[in-house]
Order: C-alpha cells, then structure tokens, then sequence
C-alpha cells in the first residue's frame, strides 16, 4: 500500500466562540498545531507519551455493584490538539520511515 505525500500544512479547525468572547487557549492550541514531526525518535517519544485512549476510562466494582467511569480526557481543553499530534507522529512513522505502528495501537 503506497502512501499519498502531503506538502500542504494540515491546520487545526477551531470554531469561532459565540459572542466573541476571549479563548485563553488559543495560543497553547497554535503552539500545538504547529508543532512538525521531522525525527523519528520524536515520532517514538511522542506516541509513548500520549496514549491511544483515555487510562481514566475504567469500571469499579464496589460492594458488588459496578460503576462505570467515563472518559475524562474529552474534557481536557486541549484533547483534540494533542489527539492530532499524536496522528501527525504516527503518520511520520508510517509514511516517511515505513514503520510497523501497531504496537501504539489499541
């Protein structure tokens, strides 16, 4: 299977907030955004780093009953930027070096 290259930026949508109101975080999400996988120990680091699905996720089971406890990462702000970082790594890995990446898979 032969990959597409891709020479164009891939940039991040984010929608404008409602009422114009100020978004703290937009510069953290620029950083993010624009943050280029060109090393393959880098494209390694960061997919050990951030994990394919949230660890938060889990059930417990207390005095016999079982709770479940949702995914807490979609709640941090900046989920989608670090998601996107972490698919640009494996990307690199794939298309660049001809790397096997399922073991970052879950």
């Amino acid at each position: 299977m032969s990959s597409v290259p891709h020479s164009h930026p891939q940039p991040s949508y984010h929608p404008p907030k409602a009422g114009g109101s100020f978004d703290i975080l937009r510069p953290l999400r620029s950083l993010l955004d624009r943050i280029q996988v060109k090393n393959s120990r880098f494209a390694h680091r960061i997919c050990q780093v951030i994990p394919c699905c949230c660890p938060f996720e889990r059930d417990i089971q207390v005095f016999g009953r079982t709770f479940h406890i949702p995914a807490l990462c979609k709640l941090n702000p900046l989920y989608d930027e670090v998601v996107a970082l972490r698919f640009r790594a494996l990307s690199y890995l794939v298309d660049e070096c001809g790397e096997d990446i399922t073991r970052y898979i879950c």
